[in-house]
């Protein structure tokens, strides 16, 4: 007979907990202690599996999956990306987290995203998505086989944006904005990538004659050539006077990347004074319609295909055609 246990007397037999971490132990000798997970309701599951008993609802509750999904998935996002998730999923939690995945049926999805949808659409599709995933994800896990029930439900309609920033626009807005605001649209302009890349850019990036860039998105990699007009807008940058020496070409007070909300206050307020209403973010739109080359522009933005780059042109200029005669 076992040794009498002398705490957490709700596990079942041969689940025994060990620091931080639950084990399944063997119930003949020599005793093998097998490491089942750090989070319980995982251990529990495959407790479960290896005793060849039926799982307790408790161990498939969308929490527990969600839990497990930000231990092993998060990981492999991009910053921007997890931020977004841990909004969309403190959303989802809120609804599903109580409940046994195989619960959740497609009249739920559907409901969420009607409620949901009334003040945010764009937002309940992003929702949709990262449920649908972390579904799938439930299903390679063992979780269920059930179907996902995000399939057959359709989300809201979305327009892409279309504005096109004219060059007055964009010299109206440079005239009244800060120097780290000039700098951030001169390079965001010149070499089309989003402002997330365009602040994280430093000296140590400028080598063999290029700007080489990682895009935090995609991950996608690409080196500019520093010439004509770039070059000019770097030797500007690199050789202003700072009170702090730091390696970031767009840099604060105190020498730290210029931040996304800090660029985004001093951008409205130059624009405010413009009276010109774009977003930064349109910018890079602006540099891929510009080029006149689309193959070009698909090798500036990293995308991966010309539709892809066609689409992002087309639509905030529309098809240029001849006339009748």
């Amino acid at each position: 007979m076992g040794r009498r246990r002398q705490s957490n007397f709700d596990d079942p037999p041969r689940f025994h907990h060990k620091g931080k971490v639950w084990y399944h132990v063997s119930g003949t000798l020599p005793r093998v202690w097998t490491k089942l997970s750090t989070d319980r309701a995982e251990a529990l599951r495959l407790w479960a599996q290896r005793e060849g008993v039926r799982e307790d609802d408790s161990t498939r509750l969308f929490s527990v999956i969600a839990r497990r999904y930000v231990r092993e998935v998060y990981p492999t996002k991009s910053v921007r990306t997890r931020k977004d998730n841990d909004k969309e999923l403190a959303n989802l939690l809120r609804v599903f987290g109580h409940m046994p995945i195989d619960a959740i049926a497609p009249m739920h999805i559907r409901e969420y995203l009607d409620i949901r949808g009334q003040s945010a659409p764009v937002r309940a599709n992003r929702e949709k998505a990262l449920f649908s995933h972390i579904f799938n994800k439930a299903r390679e896990w063992g979780y269920t086989a059930a179907t996902n029930p995000c399939q057959g439900v359709k989300g809201f309609r979305e327009t892409g944006r279309d504005r096109y920033v004219s060059d007055d626009e964009f010299e109206k807005v440079r005239e009244h904005a800060h120097h780290t605001v000039v700098d951030a649209m001169d390079l965001a302009l010149l070499t089309g990538q989003r402002p997330a890349d365009v602040l994280k850019l430093t000296r140590k990036d400028i080598r063999d004659g290029a700007l080489w860039i990682v895009q935090n998105k995609t991950g996608a990699r690409l080196a500019i050539e520093i010439t004509g007009q770039l070059a000019q807008v770097i030797k500007r940058i690199t050789e202003r006077p700072r009170v702090v020496i730091s390696p970031f070409l767009i840099q604060d007070d105190n020498g730290q990347p210029l931040s996304q909300y800090a660029l985004r206050s001093r951008f409205d307020k130059a624009r405010d004074k413009a009276k010109v209403h774009f977003q930064f973010r349109d910018i890079r739109a602006k540099a891929a319609t510009d080029t006149g080359d689309l193959a070009h522009s698909q090798k500036l933005l990293a995308h991966k295909n010309r539709e892809m780059t066609e689409h992002y042109v087309k639509t905030r200029i529309g098809d240029r055609v001849k006339p009748l005669r």
